[in-house]
């Protein structure tokens, strides 16, 4: 019939998969090459699949952005034979994978002592720091991974107007619960650790508890919603989870 259209071609293709050595002990698999929420989402269902077939000689599963990494012992599992199952494995990846992580509410001080470049994220948007403030909590943000340091979430993405570089020279210090903007980036620090990030608030919750079952707070494909406090609270809600 003139006129119409068939819906396949209007379906966006998918990138193809790519599957990398690294190293001797170490096989990457890439989904795409963009920082994607449909990309992330087949990354962390991609790695449930291969953690549930609890091979001989699998060690770890590490999903980022847009790829997993999948370590394992050499001496328990030939390169070779990982690739085909790896492979055989991504032809059984639903096409659109259903999220499944957990939406948590931060509580955030922002600004003054918690967030020394709160007066420079928004000088950079050309908001007062009261509406930067409101523009960063105002949306839900994707947990897309863990890196950087034992719990770190990578959140997504930073509404553009608050996309600010990170220093161009990191702090030797920034504390722990400390919220900041890289780029379209922001995220949290679970440890007092060196950082560049722009640090615009701090949350009294502990996002890495090293001695417990399940050390971190945030995990892959969980959404974040900033909610803003005041410094009294920030002191209230911090005393109690230090007696946790």
């Amino acid at each position: 019939m003139a006129g119409s259209r068939d819906p396949r071609r209007s379906t966006p293709m998918k990138p193809p998969i790519r599957l990398l050595p690294l190293g001797d002990s170490a096989l990457t698999i890439e989904f795409g090459n963009d920082i994607d929420p449909e990309i992330n989402e087949r990354v962390i269902a991609f790695s449930a699949m291969v953690r549930a077939q609890a091979w001989n000689g699998l060690l770890d599963v590490v999903p980022t952005y847009r790829s997993a990494t999948i370590h394992f012992d050499p001496l328990r599992m030939e390169t070779d034979t990982l690739s085909a199952l790896l492979t055989d494995l991504t032809r059984t990846i639903p096409d659109e994978p259903v999220p499944s992580g957990t939406i948590h509410t931060i509580p955030v001080c922002y600004g003054g002592e918690h967030g020394p470049d709160l007066e420079d994220i928004a000088a950079f948007a050309r908001l007062s720091p009261t509406d930067a403030i409101r523009l960063h909590a105002s949306i839900s943000y994707r947990v897309y991974m863990l890196g950087f340091s034992p719990g770190f979430p990578y959140l997504g993405s930073v509404p553009a107007q608050l996309a600010m570089p990170r220093l161009a020279t990191p702090r030797t210090k920034v504390p722990a619960g400390s919220v900041g903007i890289a780029g379209h980036q922001t995220g949290i620090y679970p440890t007092a650790t060196p950082g560049g990030w722009r640090i615009i608030g701090r949350t009294p919750l502990k996002l890495y508890r090293l001695t417990s079952t399940h050390p971190f707070l945030l995990n892959p494909g969980d959404s974040v919603q900033f909610k803003p406090i005041r410094p009294d609270e920030f002191d209230r809600l911090q005393q109690e989870h230090d007696r946790d």
